[in-house]
């Protein structure tokens, strides 16, 4: 953070004066709290109090200060019963480098220390620089590149002149624009949506599963955009070249005008190129033609933007600093109530520790995602909203796979949205891992691809809101997981899925169990509009219990891809690694044989196969209830009320609950707690109340 005065100690303050000079000062208005206090306009020779204190007064002016004055605390008389609180003033804190605490930073259970914003007060920490010296583009040769109704409406300026050098990649964790507080859009054609591969040109073959394809990157195309993009030094397409759930940015190598051929620069994508699929040209100066684009010339520096409103109105910054907040290996550190933005990167990072929360924060437009949380325990996330983040949400992992011990990491009452801006597939709203995690009253929506993904075993999954997600992919899971026999024990329960239904509604999964993942409880769900609403890939020992399907193209799907196209992954030695996997965690020894005695016989009952998989007590009305390929004699599908009536309370309103004459209620239906879905009013949220919108999709009313 940029500001003058004392890092450290070495004041010539003596540090047992300051010390009882902010204490004595600070603890009264908050208990047995400590309060030391941050400003935009204080100083580091201060004390960090607002009362006056022999000869020096106010606030400090960094957050590097405030922590080390709490280092002081601890190495002379100790931190105070009640902690210390880091009180921020309002304002902007432009950081010029990580804010790092470390394990001689943490508090107690008891005296715990809280970095937060005053209440009520909007303070933003922000890994950005502001910039100056915009002025209109008056270059004759770069006027002619631009299409005439933009001419006169770009401006540019120096990036290099006001100290900054580090550029990025176009590809990923490069330099953002924002202006306003929201993120701008490279430069790109078309401006919205796709164009088609027309035909490949004379790679080396490729089938994948019978998809025939090409490992080159080299294709045709049908209109003559192209044409104006030869002068462009660094071009870039960003398209699902293969899958509908695969896409990757890559560098223009040359075009062919006349022969109308685009050919890309290796290394090519993993699973090759197809006809058909789609892609869009960006990061060409020529391609500034509305509102919200820019575009780098990583070569001078000069950065072109179109601005959505005048120039000098307004505050344009780009993204400089990578992580915001790094907690390594701390203890009972909270952070509450910031505004963490524009970082290329992750917003906060937490690994190791314990007792740490990231509490009523908003956290947007970063370059990666909003908080990660790798080992540790007990650590969490709740009440923030999370929007524009380059890459995913929240991930948590943590926990021992081998003695099943959890980490107890959770994220709670979050609002997370319009996320993967850059990187869009696998990049979920929150992604858990390990053992024993919890993601519980999320309100997620309106993203490319995942809403959630799991691996390990034992997560809690629960009253989560889960909408308008997957609309960019097909063949992909709103909560997804995959690959896997021992990842074991997670509960999907109490959530609500609704109008998920891929790109062009060719079909996306509510809950997908993907590739032979087995022993996944999905209990009391509300899926309405979802295709596929869940799906079992080939697994094993998946239970679907006491759910309502509306509307869903099919309800429940169960297949045996072990026994046909997925046999040679699934085997031994095969691409799937899933005899490795079994090794890794010892399954058929505690505590794997006694956690999962199913898990102990997997490789003599025919692992390829799916078996005891469960479908029971569920309410399906509308759309299809089953797609099933599977021995119905090692896989248990009964007691389901399917197309009777259910008798909903109001269904026209979308109100699912049950009159307590409902028929389901005599194959033992357990009613669903709908009314505890989702985010809930609380001190810690970050804004209340919350409003979303569903966005327009095709209806899930056909096969995908």
């Amino acid at each position: 953070m940029s500001a003058s005065g004392l890092h450290g100690l070495s004041h010539p303050i003596c540090v047992l004066g300051l010390i009882l000079c902010i204490g004595g000062a600070a603890m009264t208005a908050h208990g047995d709290a400590m309060v030391l206090y941050v400003s935009p306009h204080g100083n580091d020779l201060w004390t960090g109090t607002t009362t006056p204190c022999t000869s020096v007064d106010g606030p400090f002016a960094t957050l590097e200060r405030a922590r080390d004055a709490i280092r002081a605390l601890k190495q002379g008389p100790g931190l105070p019963e009640g902690g210390v609180i880091v009180e921020l003033e309002p304002g902007a804190y432009e950081l010029d480098k990580t804010f790092e605490l470390a394990a001689e930073d943490s508090g107690t259970e008891t005296a715990p220390v809280i970095y937060r914003a005053r209440p009520g007060s909007e303070v933003r920490v922000v890994g950005g620089k502001a910039l100056t010296g915009f002025k209109p583009v008056t270059d004759p040769e770069i006027l002619a590149r631009l299409e005439p109704s933009a001419r006169g409406k770009v401006y540019q300026t120096d990036l290099k002149a006001q100290g900054i050098g580090d550029f990025g990649s176009p590809a990923a964790g490069g330099l953002e624009l924002f202006f306003n507080d929201q993120p701008m859009r490279i430069s790109r054609w078309p401006n919205e949506g796709f164009v088609n591969i027309v035909d490949l040109v004379g790679g080396e073959g490729v089938d994948v599963r019978g998809t025939k394809g090409d490992k080159i990157g080299r294709f045709t195309y049908d209109y003559d955009r192209p044409e104006r993009w030869t002068e462009e030094k660094d071009l870039w397409l960003h398209g699902y070249w293969f899958w509908d759930w695969s896409d990757q940015r890559q560098a223009v190598e040359s075009i062919d005008t006349e022969k109308k051929i685009i050919s890309l620069k290796p290394p090519h994508h993993g699973y090759g190129y197809r006809k058909g699929q789609w892609y869009y040209a960006f990061n060409a100066l020529c391609e500034i033609d509305e509102p919200e684009e820019w575009y780098l010339d990583r070569e001078t520096g000069v950065l072109y933007f179109y601005p959505p409103s005048p120039i000098n109105d307004g505050t344009a910054a780009v993204s400089v600093v990578p992580t915001l907040v790094s907690l390594k290996d701390v203890s009972h550190v909270t952070l509450q109530g910031l505004t963490l933005e524009a970082g290329r990167g992750t917003a906060v990072r937490i690994d190791g520790g314990t007792g740490c929360r990231v509490l009523g924060c908003t956290i947007r437009n970063m370059g990666r995602w909003a908080v990660g949380i790798s080992g540790g325990s007990e650590n969490g996330v709740e009440g923030c909203d999370i929007l524009g983040t380059g890459e995913g949400g929240i991930s948590l992992s943590g926990g021992d796979r081998k003695t099943l011990t959890p980490a107890k990491h959770y994220a709670q009452n979050n609002h997370i949205h319009h996320y993967s801006r850059i990187k869009r597939i696998c990049r979920p709203a929150i992604r858990l891992s390990g053992v024993g995690n919890r993601a519980s009253h999320n309100l997620i929506h309106n993203a490319p691809h995942q809403a959630m993904s799991f691996g390990g075993n034992e997560h809690i999954i629960e009253f989560n809101h889960i909408h308008s997600v997957c609309y960019e992919s097909n063949d992909a899971g709103a909560i997804y997981a995959g690959r896997d026999w021992t990842m074991r024990g997670t509960v999907i329960r109490y959530n609500y899925f609704h109008d998920i239904s891929g790109l062009g509604g060719r079909g996306c999964v509510g809950v997908y169990l993907d590739d032979a993942f087995s022993g996944t409880t999905t209990y009391g769900n509300l899926f309405y509009k979802v295709t596929r609403a869940a799906m079992t890939g080939g697994g094993r020992d998946n239970i679907v219990e006491n759910n309502i399907f509306v509307d869903c193209v099919p309800a429940v799907h169960i297949d045996n891809r072990g026994l046909n196209w997925a046999k040679g992954y699934i085997a031994e030695g095969g691409g799937w690694h899933m005899y490795k996997k079994l090794a890794a965690v010892n399954y058929d020894k505690p505590p794997y044989s006694e956690r999962y005695p199913e898990l102990a016989r997997v490789l003599d009952e025919g692992p390829a196969e799916p078996r005891g998989n469960v479908v029971t007590r569920n309410i399906i009305i509308g759309g299809e209830p089953f797609s099933v390929r599977c021995d119905r004699t090692t896989n248990t599908i009964e007691d389901n009320l399917i197309d009777e009536d259910p008798h909903f309370v109001d269904p026209e309103h979308l109100d699912f609950r049950l009159r307590e004459d409902s028929p389901a209620y005599d194959l033992g239906f357990q009613p669903l707690p709908l009314d505890e879905v989702g985010l809930y009013e609380s001190p810690l949220r970050a804004s209340w109340p919350v409003v979303h919108k569903v966005r327009s999709t095709v209806t899930a009313g056909r096969k995908p």
